[in-house]
């Protein structure tokens, strides 16, 4: 025995067996990683649909509150992995925060929106897309809402599986009105609400593009075209600084905070006014010493940015899920209310345990899925650094405001990813104005050829596109794939 395992060629073969484990095991983790996402999810959607029994209680529809509970949670996964990605991207893209620290401040500020500020009274029917009576029974109703969050919850996940960020609020209002027609027919949607939220589809990206574009012009005019850039970014940065102290402040005053206080729009911004004038100057020795012995150099301005981007995504995050967590557990809710009473025409309140799922869902799915998403957001449509994704946030903020002033509903992806669009947009056109700048001053200086001027365009076009048309039917694709689920269960159900 001794001598054969001494013998070299008894070593070569245990070498040989241990190499083919070693590599089943990278094999096999290999293989498993890319399940570790998905397992992990199906372990929280039966959580969910067990705290939903435990809660809810045993009664007849006890296993219908179960199902509900199961697609909540579905959903709420879908906009971790999706929606979440607009307020981290630019930061992330900007090298101001790490995949890591991205995904772990979002997950506490999402959170902490959720179960702090979320949770306001909602409409039974999703914003009123459709007339609740046009229902006729509170089943035909719970199948309904079943039908749009199950609906919603798919095409998100398909969005994020192609890599396109859309907005979780009309992927819901699709599937509420696709579920409504096919419950009771076209009569039964609030046309007039539909064309609003079909405006947001231009409005917002549009709106937030060129915000964010004005607030890039204004850095590269006032501090980085300047001769003493860091003479300048003294001046300037508490300035911008300020004026996102009181955009957020204004934004969480009206939307993040409705469930504590209600405040009306004049207000909320005196709010802002006042608490921009104290950061601006708090903000102003600060930014002189931070600004110590800096070059003179683009590099050295980002620093002074890397921390009002950080509070900023963070800001984003909790605002975000005090008002998008609704998007979950809103029909959710309203079938919990139906189950439990068979009301279903009045408002509905969001109970905790349902507010516990949304918001630990949405944390799940970005820890899961979110970096897919984060990376497009945040590298791949334009190159951001942390003053574009500084304009990027400021714009999220003050678009939002601007909106519930002029009473239009908006979705906040598409306003994030309207400013990164701008911002990228916009240093096409400031670079092509160079150039032609620089051609009239120095004639004999070479010009692209149209291959190499395309080559060079900073948004990339393929991502603009997808994205684009994924906005564009995201209503319609939410509510045909709404009202195909809805005919497919009640005619497993045989209740209508």
């Amino acid at each position: 025995m001794a001598d054969q395992q001494g013998d070299p060629r008894h070593l070569e073969t245990l070498d040989r067996d241990l190499d083919r484990l070693s590599n089943l095991e990278m094999a096999t983790s290999y293989v498993g990683r890319p399940l570790v996402g998905p397992g992990v999810s199906l372990i929280f959607v039966v959580l969910a649909g067990l705290a939903a029994l435990l809660f809810f209680g045993q009664t007849n529809n006890s296993m219908i509150v179960v199902l509900a509970a199961c697609f909540g949670a579905y959903m709420a996964l879908n906009i971790g992995a999706n929606d979440v990605a607009n307020n981290m991207g630019p930061a992330v893209g900007a090298n101001a925060l790490s995949m890591g620290g991205a995904i772990a401040i979002a997950a506490i500020f999402e959170s902490a929106g959720a179960l702090i500020a979320g949770g306001d009274v909602v409409s039974t029917i999703a914003k009123g897309i459709i007339e609740p009576e046009s229902m006729g029974t509170a089943e035909v109703f719970i199948w309904a809402m079943m039908a749009a969050l199950l609906s919603a919850a798919l095409w998100v996940n398909l969005a994020t599986w192609v890599g396109a960020p859309v907005s979780t609020t009309h992927s819901v209002v699709g599937g509420v009105m696709g579920a409504g027609i096919a419950a009771a027919g076209f009569a039964a949607v609030n046309w007039p609400t539909m064309s609003k939220i079909a405006a947001s589809w231009v409005i917002s990206p549009v709106l937030g593009g060129v915000i964010a574009a004005l607030f890039l012009a204004l850095i590269k005019s006032r501090i980085i075209y300047q001769d003493d850039k860091i003479a300048a970014a003294r001046k300037w940065v508490p300035v911008l600084v300020g004026i996102m102290a009181g955009a957020f402040a204004t934004y969480l005053a009206l939307k993040g905070l409705k469930k504590v206080i209600k405040i009306d729009l004049p207000t909320a911004l005196l709010i802002g006014a006042v608490v921009g004038g104290i950061v601006w100057a708090v903000m102003m020795p600060v930014i002189r010493k931070q600004s110590q012995g800096l070059e003179n150099r683009n590099k050295s301005l980002k620093v002074l940015f890397g921390i009002p981007l950080i509070v900023s995504a963070a800001l984003l995050s909790f605002a975000h899920g005090a008002n998008d967590v609704a998007n979950a557990v809103g029909p959710l809710a309203a079938i919990v209310q139906a189950s439990k009473s068979g009301n279903f025409t009045d408002a509905v309140s969001i109970p905790l345990w349902v507010m516990v799922i949304g918001a630990f869902g949405i944390s799940f799915g970005l820890f899961l899925f979110g970096p897919k998403l984060i990376r497009m957001v945040g590298s791949q449509i334009t190159k951001l650094n942390p003053m574009r994704a500084y304009c990027v946030a400021l714009s999220a903020a003050i678009t939002v405001i601007l909106a519930s002033w002029l009473g239009l509903p908006v979705s906040s992806t598409h306003i994030a990813v309207g400013g990164v669009f701008g911002v990228g947009f916009f240093r096409e056109w400031d670079a092509e104005r160079r150039i032609h700048k620089a051609r009239i001053a120095m004639p004999e200086r070479p010009v692209y050829a149209p291959e190499e001027r395309r080559r060079r365009k900073l948004v990339r076009r393929s991502h603009f596109m997808t994205i684009i048309a994924a906005w564009v039917i995201t209503v319609p694709a939410a509510a045909l794939l709404s009202a195909t689920i809805f005919f497919l269960i009640t005619s497993a159900m045989g209740s209508v």
